[in-house]
């Protein structure tokens, strides 16, 4: 498998208690989870590639060993053949990964499972066990605090095909056989050069910042709409992490405080 590029258009639609939609430009990376990219020197600071980053596990597990061990955990075998990947790398320090997606082969190279990470602005994290489902999408009930505007009530539909050509990911949220929010990433695959690196930085410059103060930008619309906020109840997040190595300064904070300190995204 050969590394990509993934240059995406993500929307958001939400449909109650107010119509509200946005959508923005960003990239993502495709990768093999044993051959993780590492740039030459004077590129590394657009694409840092750490494992650390993502699900849980000791420092020194590898992305694979983090993978394995949660489908361990989640009571189910562990294929053993090629994981890829599709995620942001952290990007002048900073890395923000609403969803990160992971196809997990058996030797014989047949999908068995998908696992859907996602991650709040809080720094929370939590993954979904997903079967391989083909042209229809999985269901799983959704049992993360996402959003600061809805509890943990409903599921969700996932259509998470393996990327090829084209990226196209998309992800609702059902209650009452309704769907009350619909999420989409698609985007064409381009070869993961030097070129097509430098090109994303000027498109969309520090890609997982930008993704994260759009977010906060969004919740803060819906809160001057009047879209109240929802109790997070007894929920225990799976795993709280800082989203930028100690010692850098946090532009994720400095957002919080010039925006909203309570609000958390306005993903679901």
């Amino acid at each position: 498998m050969t590394t990509a590029l993934y240059r995406t258009r993500i929307t958001h639609l939400r449909r109650a208690p107010v119509h509200h939609y946005f959508e923005h430009r960003s990239y993502s990376w495709f990768v093999d989870v044993d051959a993780l990219p590492r740039l030459p020197r004077g590129l590394r600071p657009f694409a840092t590639f750490d494992p650390r980053d993502h699900l849980w596990g000791s420092d020194q597990d590898t992305l694979r060993t983090r993978v394995e061990s949660f489908l361990t955990d989640k009571g189910v075998d562990v294929p053993g053949g090629r994981i890829t990947a599709l995620f942001q790398p952290r990007v002048l320090g900073y890395v923000f990964n609403p969803l990160s997606l992971y196809w997990c082969h058996d030797l014989r190279g047949v999908l068995r499972h998908v696992v859907a990470e996602v991650q709040n602005l809080r720094g929370e994290r939590h993954a979904y066990l997903l079967p391989p489902s083909g042209d229809r999408p999985a269901m799983v009930a959704k049992k993360f605090h996402t959003s600061p505007f809805n509890d943990v009530s409903g599921h969700y539909l996932v259509h998470a095909p393996q990327p090829e050509d084209t990226l196209d990911v998309r992800i609702s949220l059902h209650r009452d056989d309704h769907p009350a929010f619909v999420a989409t990433m698609r985007g064409a695959r381009r070869r993961a050069g030097i070129g097509q690196i430098l090109a994303l930085q000027l498109v969309a410059p520090w890609a997982p910042l930008m993704n994260s103060i759009g977010m906060r930008v969004q919740a803060v619309t819906l809160r001057l709409r009047g879209v109240p906020l929802a109790s997070r109840g007894a929920e225990k997040p799976e795993k709280v992490e800082s989203l930028v190595p100690v010692g850098r300064v946090s532009m994720n904070n400095v957002c919080a405080h010039s925006l909203s300190p309570r609000l958390g995204g306005s993903g679901d």
